[in-house]
């Protein structure tokens, strides 16, 4: 039985402010629903994504900036950074490490490694956000055909 990751649910204080950094960012606008005064579900998805995200107004009890580290693949770390930069996004120096559990050096993996190289960044309420390069997938890690 196949199980994909549908939503990630980002808990926001203020759903139009959200909203706003969201598309700045990139995200694609699925849907802004409003079903009364206690609940907004607002969805994007990010660039290449098969997953989203929902930022919104009673849809989560976790407090707002609560959601860190979730990761984001990019093919090019260097590329996204800049895209985003472009965006208006405050994001960080590209890095890497060499190890795990190794301290994190400045710039991209020198060999460009997968799964060595990353940016960060944060929504206005400090959900921090991670991307990863990933040039290369590990073995069995690649979307699977579907099952008949």
């Amino acid at each position: 039985m196949d199980m994909k990751l549908e939503v990630v649910v980002v808990p926001v204080s203020d759903v139009d402010r959200a909203k706003r950094f969201y598309e700045q960012a990139g995200f694609r606008l699925d849907i802004d629903l409003v079903k009364g005064p206690d609940f907004r579900v607002v969805q994007f998805t990010p660039p290449g994504s098969e997953a989203s995200i929902w930022v919104g107004k009673g849809v989560t009890t976790a407090a707002p900036g609560a959601l860190q580290g979730t990761l984001l693949v990019v093919f090019d770390i260097v590329t996204a950074r800049a895209d985003l930069a472009r965006r208006g996004v405050a994001v960080s120096e590209v890095f890497h490490r060499p190890g795990p559990g190794e301290a994190p050096l400045p710039g991209p993996d020198p060999e460009r490694r997968s799964y060595s190289s990353f940016v960060t960044f944060k929504d206005p309420d400090g959900n921090g956000w991670v991307l990863q390069e990933v040039r290369q997938r590990l073995p069995g890690r690649g979307s699977a055909p579907p099952a008949a």
